[in-house]
């Protein structure tokens, strides 16, 4: 239900796995909020966005790890 909200709220696709980043945040000893996920894949479409420009803008059309 949290993925259907995220994708209806950001336009966009989800793009991580909620239940995987929740293990995370509380492996740290926290909790996280409803809207966490949709923050978080909305920073993923962010940096994959900016990866792919810097590869364009150097000519070339394969993305690779130090675009991000």
């Amino acid at each position: 239900m949290a993925k259907a909200k995220a994708k209806k709220s950001a336009g966009k696709e989800v793009l991580v796995v909620g239940t995987k980043m929740k293990d995370v945040v509380k492996a740290a000893g926290c909790q996280s909020s409803g809207d966490l996920i949709e923050a978080v894949s909305q920073h993923v479409h962010d940096l994959l966005k900016s990866a792919v420009e810097r590869a364009k803008s150097n000519g070339r059309a394969t993305v690779r790890p130090y675009d991000l």
